[in-house]
This record gives C-alpha cells, structure tokens and sequence, in this order.
C-alpha cells in the first residue's frame, strides 16, 4: 500500500465545498475520490488538510491518500489532469512517508480574501472577490488586527462545532491594497469554522468605521460571536497556502 501526496487547485464557485456529503455528489472530494477510483480501479478515501466551504476556493490544497497499485505517481498524475474537470487542478503528487497525513501533519495555513473596494465593476474577477463600494480605512483595519495575533481562544470569531478547543495560534495578518482590490493574507496554525471569513468581515465593519479598531480586544476577550462582524462572503476568499515540517 502506497501512501501519496497531492496538491490540489480549485475554483470552489459551483461546488459545495471540499466534503464528501450524504445528499449531493458535488464536493471536490467526491469528484476526487471518483477519478482516482477510475485510474486506480479501487475504492480510494482521500484526505484534505482540511475542509473548505461551499464557493471557497484553493490555490493549494493538500490531499493525501493510500492505494495498492504499481503505478507511478506521475502516471497517476498524468491521469488525473485527464480525468478532473477543468475547475479542479492536480497540480503535483508524490509518494509520502507511510504516516503522513494531510490535515494531521499539517502545521499551518494561509488564507487570503479578496474584496472589490470600487463602485465600478468587477468583471472579470466577480466569482472571486467581495464587493464593498465603500471607503475603508487600512490603517484602522490594520490596528485591529493586531489584537488578534498570537494565541486566543477564537470562540467570538468561528461557527461553533462540537466541543473541540477553540484556541488557535494567528503568525499574521497583512492587510494591503492594489489599485481597487483590498487582500487580507491570515496565517496560523489552525483555523475554525467560517473563522477567516468571520475575522475578514469583523476587520471590514472596522473600515467602514461601524466597530472601533480598539473594540476588537474586548470581542475576542468575550468569546461571544454576537460582537463580531458578520460572515464574509465565501466567494473571497481562497485557502492560499498549506505548510507542514
């Protein structure tokens, strides 16, 4: 039995997200796990570091998955880009270690959400970008955002789910603007549910001057989700980066 790793890009637009689901085959895992039992003419159970919302999107997820076969892994692969629709990308596969696993072995994540701060149209990028047509303050934005570095309990900012410890580590959180289009990159160790999405528009309701950059201290202190902002659209935002030792 063979253990692999493989990176996977996605436009999450059409999909309703990365897991396999009871009532609908159209999750990126479940297309996954079809073309790999094509290939490999096998039940296959594939791995992601983690799961991604409906309409979200990845530049870089990472799967792994066990198979008995004698086929290499740039056949498999060669295969897979053959076989996924064109809006799910392999974008490379390897052999693994026998105890890797994508979600356990990961050791952080990036994040990035892309807002359209314009009145003018977004065309092009509409799938993937949150329009807010008002002025937002950066630097307000930015000084929020301070108090969420570090480790929390970030029970103010996610969906609750079960009783799993809510406590994540954030490396950083940069906030910059190119031409119309704001992009907030978060990194850390870990994030909940709808956790970037919640941060991201608790940061936007601070640039739209309807939370102090100096009251988001206090929400996290309260683990209470009624002080934070709402939960930013899905289309913004995209799992950028996965990181492991």
């Amino acid at each position: 039995m063979t253990n692999f790793r493989l990176t996977l890009s996605y436009d999450g637009s059409r999909y309703n997200g990365w897991q396999r689901q009871g009532n609908t085959r159209n999750t990126i895992q479940e297309k996954l796990e079809t073309a790999l039992g094509r290939i490999l003419e096998q039940s296959v159970d594939a791995a992601g570091s983690g799961r991604t919302d409906a309409g979200v999107h990845a530049r870089m997820q990472t799967v792994s998955f066990r198979a008995k076969t004698d086929m290499s892994a740039a056949k498999i692969l060669a295969q897979l880009r053959r076989w996924l629709p064109e809006d799910i990308g392999a974008e490379a596969l390897s052999e693994a270690p026998p105890r890797f696993h994508a979600r356990l072995s990961c050791t952080g994540k990036s994040y990035l959400y892309r807002v359209w701060n314009s009145s003018a149209p977004c065309v092009f990028d509409r799938k993937y970008v949150s329009r807010v047509p008002e002025p937002l303050d950066i630097e307000a934005m930015r000084e929020a955002s301070n108090a969420l570095l570090g480790e929390h309990d970030f029970a103010a900012f996610a969906v609750a789910r079960g009783k799993k410890s809510t406590v994540r580590r954030i490396g950083g959180i940069e906030i910059s603007r190119e031409g119309p289009e704001v992009r907030f990159l978060m990194s850390g160790n870990g994030f909940l549910y709808n956790m970037a999405r919640i941060i991201t528009g608790t940061l936007l309701e601070v640039g739209r001057g309807c939370i102090e950059a100096g009251e988001v201290s206090a929400v996290l202190a309260s683990r209470g989700r009624r002080g934070a902002g709402p939960t930013a659209e899905a289309k913004g935002l995209c799992l950028w980066e996965t990181r492991y030792e």
